[in-house]
């Protein structure tokens, strides 16, 4: 072998080895130790002979110190027994060399990564967004964890914001003081979902510079002694379980997150991430962020309630934002033009002229092997979420959808994909995936036909207070506002359907008991044609829900024209219910005569109609009119009667008011033993069966006998307040409020 072989010549060159090699007597240790130095030269470890070795060592990084450290002691090593062998040459000195050679070998390759990621620097990651509005507390949680090299994943729906919020966080300043230069970005959606492309990537990206590892190995000389910041963005199309790679895959990347040097941050709309990442919430925005965002894009510094409207209709979801106002600034809207625009084509809005679209977001999710693995009837059950406001509530999956198979599994996998989430008992979804997804024609969608047909059969359990079933139509608290939409819906479809305008009527009844208050099918209700089959009895029960929320005036409007269209009708029995609704809301001082006229009338009816249960109501409402017009007598003689023909006909609800209407007359009559007898006996019926407003009331009533010396008290306190000096530190005003609640806790009706 020359001098020249290996590049170097002179006494303390490698040349100056050659004699001493030549005398081994063992052909296979000089090949190794020749195929040692070809190694050596590669990776560049000019090795001097004697005790300068260790100084001919080029600089390194820190990473690759240590294994260069124990090539070094090798080295030294290997040129001291070359000389020692010049001497002693015995075979069992030439097998303790060859043993030598063998692991500096091994040292030499374990090494090879490192020393070749000293001059490969790996890539650089994209720069942070220009602003990431709303996100500052999250950002500041992930650069925590950063610091403390915890894996963390941050998973949620497409658009929500995930990539923004790691991006943010790869710049932030303490986690660019910790790691450096060690910060990397992976997306993992740009190569395909196998274990030998992400390892690939990844030793690019980090600069090992290793191609197509078969595994970490190669890789962890690098990972286990160089802190760094790894993002695995959109890692959901790499860790998908269904996916043909994907629990290889899964394997790498827990294996990542072991490493105590790295901090791996994954972003992600699928949840199966490795179980040691921390998953902190992602919000959707504030309304103030949001506003940053839309305003910061559309250019327009005037704040307008319409846009805020619009914000909260996307609840707030970033991306839809964007792209909403992007749209609205290409094509040079203003704020009433956009909303006609989201109005009409609502999700097809969010549409950019450079193909940036909520929709393509939405069909990555639908197109994950997860997703499709569901089968034909996930998309299916999918626009049944989307199609109610509130979802669907966890507790009708049997009752909704009992030909469905594995429907529990398949709402888990909604969530498990971020395209729906839990919420108060209810698996629901953001407004921009809702108005995406939810089918264009209800009537097309057997699914949603079967969810109406089962609320409608709900809604048409006779609402009997007495009754045992009574207690079931409380599930209406819940879920009123599916109902409603979905009433709204369909009478847009059909005004005709008459099964429909049936349930219409029933939902008010069930609200009206439950959740008192107004609705947005009003102005449906309101335009019909007065020839329409259903439009007195709508009116009539709209008209009590006005009553509940006190609007007395609309309620008399919508009263008088139910009353009219009876009339030309000859429907006298719902004339008689109407001119009974109007005597009961004309109690209120100056229309009482009015108001028993219209009792008179409608009791002449009943009767003649041979409606003994309507009669019952009716005299009941006759007999308040005239306690309130201060006919005591005349009020305790129907009642009196009521009370003893009651009984017979399970009358409970009625009997109960009668009772304490009864405990009134005594009440105003000043016979205290009486009144309170019948009060107690209101609330003896009223207990079993629950009835919020008997109870309330008859309570009230008690505590107006019972507090009327604390009342008289306080009242005489107030007056003698008015005359007293005010403090500096109180003003009569202040000091009035608080005798004023005070009274009012006795005595609520005072305040």
């Amino acid at each position: 072998m020359s001098a020249s072989a290996h590049g170097t010549s002179g006494p303390g060159g490698r040349a100056g080895f050659q004699p001493t090699l030549e005398r081994l007597e063992s052909s296979a240790t000089k090949e190794k130790i020749d195929a040692l130095l070809k190694e050596l030269d590669r990776l560049g470890l000019g090795v001097a002979g004697g005790d300068k070795a260790h100084e001919s060592l080029p600089t390194r990084s820190e990473a690759s110190l240590p294994a260069l450290e124990r090539i070094k002691y090798k080295l030294q090593g290997l040129s001291d027994r070359v000389k020692n062998l010049g001497r002693m040459g015995t075979s069992e000195d030439t097998k303790d060399l060859s043993d030598l050679i063998d692991g500096i070998r091994d040292a030499v390759i374990g090494c090879e990564p490192i020393l070749l990621a000293a001059n490969i620097p790996g890539e650089l990651p994209p720069p942070a967004p220009r602003a990431c509005f709303g996100r500052k507390e999250l950002i500041e949680k992930v650069a925590i964890l950063a610091e403390n090299l915890e894996p963390v994943a941050l998973i949620g729906a497409g658009g929500i914001g995930k990539t923004s919020i790691a991006l943010a966080a790869l710049h932030h300043d303490r986690v660019k003081g910790r790691f450096g230069d060690n910060r990397r970005f992976i997306r993992c959606d740009q190569f395909p979902a196998s274990r030998a492309h992400f390892l690939a990537r990844l030793s690019k990206v980090i600069g090992v510079g290793v191609e197509n590892p078969e595994d970490l190995t190669a890789l962890r000389p690098l990972l286990s002694t160089k802190e760094m910041f790894i993002v695995l963005d959109n890692a959901e199309s790499v860790l998908d379980p269904q996916g043909t790679n994907g629990r290889e895959i899964y394997a790498v990347v827990n294996e990542l997150c072991q490493f105590k040097t790295i901090c791996l941050c994954i972003t992600s709309r699928i949840t199966t991430v490795p179980r040691y990442c921390k998953r902190p919430q992602i919000p959707t925005l504030s309304m103030e962020a949001a506003r940053d965002i839309f305003y910061g894009i559309y250019g327009d510094n005037e704040r307008s309630e319409i846009i805020d409207d619009l914000l909260q209709r996307l609840d707030f979801h970033a991306l839809s934002i964007t792209l909403l106002a992007t749209t609205a600034s290409d094509n040079l809207w203003g704020h009433e033009r956009l909303a006609e625009e989201w109005d009409e084509h609502r999700a097809q809005v969010l549409h950019t002229d450079y193909k940036e679209s909520l929709a393509a977001t939405i069909e990555l999710s639908l197109d994950s092997p997860t997703f499709r693995k569901l089968g034909p009837s996930a998309r299916d059950l999918l626009e049944v979420v989307a199609f109610f406001p509130q979802g669907v509530a966890e507790k009708n999956f049997q009752w909704f959808f009992p030909t469905i198979p594995d429907r529990k599994n398949t709402f888990d996998k909604f969530c498990v994909l971020s395209l729906t989430h839990r919420s108060n008992g209810f698996v629901t979804m953001l407004a921009p995936i809702r108005d995406y997804l939810s089918p264009r024609d209800p009537n097309s969608s057997q699914l949603i036909c079967a969810t109406k047909d089962c609320y409608f059969t709900r809604l048409s359990v006779d609402f009997d207070p007495h009754r045992p079933e009574f207690g079931e139509t409380q599930w209406i608290r819940s879920e009123d506002m599916n109902v409603e939409h979905l009433l709204d819906v369909f009478i847009s479809i059909d005004a005709n359907a008459l099964n429909v305008w049936d349930a219409c009527c029933r939902f008010m009844r069930h609200i009206r008991w439950y959740k008192p208050r107004q609705t947005i099918l009003r102005s449906k209700i309101e335009g019909l044609p007065d020839d329409h089959p259903s439009k007195p009895r709508c009116l009539f029960e709209l008209s009590l829900l006005f009553r509940l929320v006190g609007n007395h005036a609309e309620q008399k409007r919508l009263l008088s024209r139910c009353l009219t269209i009876s009339r030309e009708r000859e429907d006298h029995s719902h004339v008689a219910l109407t001119l009974s609704a109007l005597s009961g809301l004309n109690q209120i001082p100056g229309l009482r005569e009015e108001g028993m006229e219209q009792a008179e009338e409608a009791l002449e009816i009943y009767k003649q109609l041979g409606d003994t249960v309507a009669y019952v109501n009716c005299l009941y409402d006759l007999a308040r009119l005239l306690l309130r017009d201060d006919q005591v007598d005349a009020a305790e003689n129907i009642v009196l009667r009521l009370i003893v023909f009651l009984p017979e006909k399970g009358q409970d609800y009625i009997l109960c008011g009668s009772h304490r209407l009864l405990g009134g007359v005594y009440h105003a009559k000043g016979e205290k033993g009486k009144a309170v007898h019948h009060f107690e006996t209101a609330l003896r019926i009223a207990s079993p069966f629950g009835w919020r407003s008997q109870l309330s009331a008859t309570h009230y009533s008690l505590s107006l006998w019972r507090s009327k010396c604390t009342k008289n008290i306080l009242t005489r306190a107030m007056q003698s307040h008015r005359a007293k000096p005010v403090t500096p530190r109180e003003t009569p005003q202040s000091s009035r409020t608080k005798l004023l609640a005070h009274l009012a806790r006795v005595v609520p009706h005072v305040a």
